[in-house]
């Protein structure tokens, strides 16, 4: 383990969402040409790495988080070029770049999922089994609904396929199955597809609900860390120094969990810290940082917490009470 090896210890992270960055042709949106014209006013901020929010082929109904193509670029944003081009101008700079993978559901729209939910599609045998169905909805019921304000189930009825498919987001994002060892490769495959782009690391989406079994809360299992130690094995034999960064919204004692023995994740976001930087100014006390920080566990040499001054996944304020959002 070189100090090199360790660079996301010390780099200053910038997220960025590319469609409402830098418009480069004048279309209305932001665009890999735009963020690659602003790499100079990037470093100049002091950013060490930027971290591309989704940026493949999307509906769009959700951010691009909901994908129908792992292994490309959406048209909105330009082609593979340009991005090459963009990692090629920001090496150059000693910028790094992290991209998106959102492994835990794709988008209704993805050829994965129109060949899985339809019997007559010419590659529904290879695909039947990439999503998780059943004959009945009440398989789980112990797994909490996440957009309780949108969503009545985990399950959505096909018609075509005459089963349900069970999402834990949208009920345009079904899930992939991974206790079928061709979704788990497939998602290997991407990683590498991103690595062989010039990535120089992986943002990982969602990583708490990759499995599910009945009588849990389909969360945080012992099956999603082994998935994610051979992810961290198949990264570190393919290319190492690829950082991998968890988004697993959960409280400290729970994420840790995610760093395994220092062969999971490298980094992940320490969510409630953020809510509680911003309390204690309000406050002017700093007892806010002081207890949640008690509640941090010591991680594994090679490991990093993730800790944010503002971030799109934690707006919602998730990990506060209504008394804390106050503030």
């Amino acid at each position: 383990m070189t100090e090199n090896s360790l660079w996301y210890k010390n780099d200053i992270f910038y997220e960025l969402y590319v469609r409402a960055f830098r418009d480069s042709n004048a279309d209305g949106w932001g665009d890999l040409k735009g963020v690659t014209e602003k790499l100079d006013y990037l470093s100049y901020l002091g950013v060490d790495t930027i971290w591309l929010l989704p940026i493949s082929p999307s509906p769009l109904r959700d951010d691009g988080y909901d994908v129908s193509d792992y292994c490309g670029i959406h048209p909105m944003y330009g082609n593979m070029q340009d991005f090459q081009e963009l990692i090629a101008q920001a090496h150059q700079r000693a910028l790094k770049i992290l991209v998106e993978l959102v492994p835990n559901h794709t988008s209704d729209q993805h050829a994965w999922f129109q060949a899985s939910r339809d019997p007559a599609h010419p590659e529904h045998e290879k695909y039947r089994d990439y999503y998780v169905w059943s004959d009945t909805d009440q398989k789980y019921q112990d797994a909490r609904i996440i957009f309780v304000d949108s969503e009545k189930s985990n399950w959505t009825y096909d018609p075509v396929r005459k089963q349900y498919f069970w999402h834990r987001f949208f009920q345009h994002q079904p899930d992939l199955n991974y206790d079928n060892p061709a979704v788990q490769e497939a998602m290997l495959q991407t990683v590498k597809f991103w690595i062989d782009q010039g990535a120089d690391g992986i943002r990982v989406d969602a990583p708490p609900y990759l499995f599910e079994r009945e009588g849990t809360n389909c969360e945080n299992l012992p099956e999603t860390h082994l998935f994610l130690k051979r992810l961290r094995a198949f990264v570190e034999q393919y290319k190492p120094g690829v950082l991998l960064l968890s988004e697993a919204n959960q409280w400290p004692e729970d994420v840790i969990h995610y760093f395994g023995s220092g062969d999971e994740m490298h980094m992940n976001f320490h969510f409630p810290l953020m809510p509680r930087l911003y309390m204690a100014l309000a406050r002017g006390d700093r007892t806010p940082i002081e207890e949640i920080l008690a509640r941090t566990p010591e991680l594994p040499a090679n490991c990093q917490w993730g800790t944010f001054l503002r971030c799109h996944d934690e707006l919602t304020l998730e990990m506060v009470t209504p008394e804390e959002r106050e503030y």
